[in-house]
């Protein structure tokens, strides 16, 4: 969970600093491929989900943990592929390398 909450702060960091949107919707205007976007594409929903599984280990629910691959699942379909489109878009070769390189998750 602790580990889940520094990546929840670290990555925003980068947004600030790359002056882009950190919203799901918003209109990307860089591609942040730095710090821990160079481990995941996507390491705010991956903080979200450790702390996820953070919170069902500590509270001492480990058959909660079987929802963890329903929100992973339903991050992908409900913001990440809407997300990769617009980048995809914004971006079409830096994104294309990026995503060669670079897993989705971990």
């Amino acid at each position: 969970m602790i580990a889940g909450l520094a990546l929840m702060g670290w990555a925003p960091i980068h947004f600030r600093r790359a002056r882009t949107s950190i919203s799901p919707y918003g209109q990307p205007t860089a591609l942040i491929t730095g710090g821990p976007f160079r481990l995941s594409r996507n390491p705010i929903y991956l903080a979200d989900a450790m702390v996820l599984a953070g919170l069902c280990l500590a509270a001492q629910a480990p058959y909660a943990l079987i929802l963890l691959p329903l929100f992973i699942r339903l991050i992908t379909t409900r913001f990440i592929r809407r997300e990769e489109a617009r980048l995809a878009e914004t971006f079409p070769q830096d994104f294309a390398a990026y995503r060669r390189r670079t897993r989705r998750w971990l």
